[in-house]
């Protein structure tokens, strides 16, 4: 496209000795992008969020417009042995190419867990280096292997080695202020054959505190010759734009953001493309939105655990788009075990008095 800054080089592994050649669009939202020879519809992703980021929200996401959309963060020790939670956090999303996202730090489970997920029709697969849960660092998985450099390069050339798909890696700028040593992860994943590379532009020890860092990520671009996605605090299509801008990435990743707004990821690819972005629902287009949700949640889940489930995206649907916060209906909404009372209170809510959050 014009006005497209592209790269050519030569990429030598010292592991394998393998040279190949790489072109890499950058710095132009409105290029092509692609990871390992598959195609992306533009450069706005949805993050992966362990229990939010499930196939309903998913499928609602890419039916948006998203550019891609990554599985919940799913266990490889848990996949490997057949565990039924983890292996329904496969199933794809229709329209897109399929991403899946395994943690851990085994190199024995992440290589089961990697042929697995290709058996199960992963088109690209990534590892976890970013999540700041203690459940996860405690067990030595998710940021606590920005902490270990050497083993972090093992457990990716342990998924490169197990699958024929591409691999990436999503990270966080380092395990705390004194240690940002993204740059170097980043090196070292890529020479052990990841093909892209996600930073969260916080800390683990920032947990969500304070404001994502952008301009940091700069470093890993330039550290590396792989596409590059900025992630954090990414809210509206202004803000992608300024995070593009500081960090130098070719891709931008939304989390929270699209947290009771999952049409917010492919507006933003749109406008980064510059081509037409999909309009927010509002009244009963909102309200057939957010029942699909709701009814996607029960049936991926089951009653019993579905009307739990998705009061969480009920709620953010609640305060994205109520005039009045303080319906008495709200309460009663969040509360009810009852599907068909559910259903029938989101539409008496989401009923005209409701405006579209761009």
């Amino acid at each position: 496209m014009t006005g497209c800054v592209t790269v050519r080089f030569d990429y030598c592994s010292r592991n394998s000795g393998k040279c190949v050649k790489k072109v890499q669009s950058v710095r132009d939202p409105a290029c092509s992008l692609s990871i390992g020879g598959t195609a992306l519809r533009n450069r706005a992703f949805l993050a992966p969020m362990a229990g939010i980021t499930d196939r309903p929200m998913r499928q609602l996401a890419a039916r948006y417009g998203a550019g891609l959309v990554v599985s919940e963060m799913i266990a490889s020790g848990a996949l490997s042995v057949g565990n039924d939670d983890m292996r329904r956090k496969l199933a794809p999303s229709p329209g897109l190419p399929h991403m899946v996202q395994l943690a851990g730090c085994e190199v024995e489970w992440m290589d089961r867990a990697a042929r697995i997920a290709e058996d199960a029709g992963a088109d690209i697969i990534d590892i976890n280096f970013g999540c700041p849960a203690k459940r996860v660092t405690n067990g030595y998985a998710g940021s606590a292997l920005l902490r270990v450099p050497d083993h972090a390069q093992s457990l990716v050339e342990a998924v490169v080695r197990a699958t024929s798909k591409p691999v990436t890696v999503k990270m966080r700028l380092g395990w705390d202020d004194d240690s940002l040593n993204a740059p170097e992860i980043a090196r070292r994943a890529v020479d052990a054959g990841a093909q892209m590379i996600t930073v969260h532009g916080r800390t683990r020890q920032q947990f969500y505190k304070g404001e994502a860092r952008w301009r940091p990520i700069r470093d890993v671009v330039e550290a590396v010759p792989v596409p590059v996605v900025v992630n954090g605090d990414i809210t509206s299509l202004a803000r992608a734009r300024e995070a593009l801008a500081q960090s130098g990435a070719a891709a931008v990743m939304i989390g929270r953001g699209a947290q009771g707004r999952p049409w917010l990821v492919g507006q933003i690819g749109a406008g980064l493309a510059g081509t037409a972005a999909p309009e927010a629902p509002v009244g009963s287009d909102l309200t057939s939105v957010v029942v699909e949700h709701y009814e996607g949640v029960l049936s991926e889940y089951g009653v019993d655990v579905g009307v739990r489930a998705a009061r969480k995206h009920i709620d953010w649907y609640l305060e994205g788009h109520m005039c009045d916060a303080k319906k008495i209906g709200r309460k009663r909404l969040l509360e009810s075990l009852n599907p068909a009372e559910v259903i029938a209170l989101i539409e008496d809510l989401f009923s005209g008095d409701l405006r579209a959050a761009a």
